[in-house]
């Protein structure tokens, strides 16, 4: 299996580019988002690579890190879902949304992703939730825990309160007034 790949950049095509490494030009799908970081035609580049092999084709995918291939990797592991479609979502979704939407079960996120239906969205969600960690960084204090209950229990959803929340605790509230009073702010605006 090649996992990964370190060679001159011959061609960028919106779908895959072409990789020379010892001699040999390698085909990579890489989804469209990755396109506009990679460097100039000619010079070096380094991919994380999946190889994927099927009765009639082996076909390399390509990722800037080790979250785009492993969240490729996890998608095609679901029934119904096929590489094609796992590059889609990481064409239109970045992985840290794609995370939040997994988590936050938000559904017309992954919608968006060209091919994808609102049943296999669910299956996603419902697949993954456990499998793929979460990005929202825990707070491990009671504070955090007590204020966003009271959020809750005021009416806003977990993931939009939870939004919120992370905002007012980076800007440094720490008494369980003020990250509230900041907190509300951030969701009155929405």
């Amino acid at each position: 299996m090649i996992a990964s790949l370190k060679g001159k950049l011959i061609s960028k095509k919106p779908d895959s580019l072409i990789v020379e490494v010892g001699g040999v030009g390698y085909s990579v799908h890489v989804p469209l988002t990755m396109l506009s970081s990679l460097p100039e035609e000619n010079e070096q580049v380094f991919l994380h690579v999946y190889t994927h092999v099927r009765e009639d084709a082996l076909q390399l995918y390509g990722f800037q890190n080790n979250d785009e291939k492993r969240i490729f990797t996890t998608l095609i592991g679901i029934s119904g879902i096929g590489p094609k479609i796992a590059l889609n979502v990481l064409s239109t979704i970045p992985p840290d949304k794609f995370h939040h939407a997994v988590n936050s079960e938000d559904v017309d996120v992954l919608c968006r992703v060209p091919g994808l239906g609102k049943k296999t969205a669910h299956r996603i969600i419902l697949e993954l939730r456990e499998k793929l960690p979460s990005l929202i960084k825990e707070k491990p204090d009671a504070l955090y825990d007590d204020t966003l209950s009271a959020l809750i229990n005021l009416g806003y959803k977990k993931n939009i309160a939870q939004d919120a929340l992370q905002k007012a605790y980076d800007k440094g509230h720490r008494e369980i007034e003020s990250l509230l009073k900041e907190a509300l702010k951030y969701l009155t605006k929405e």
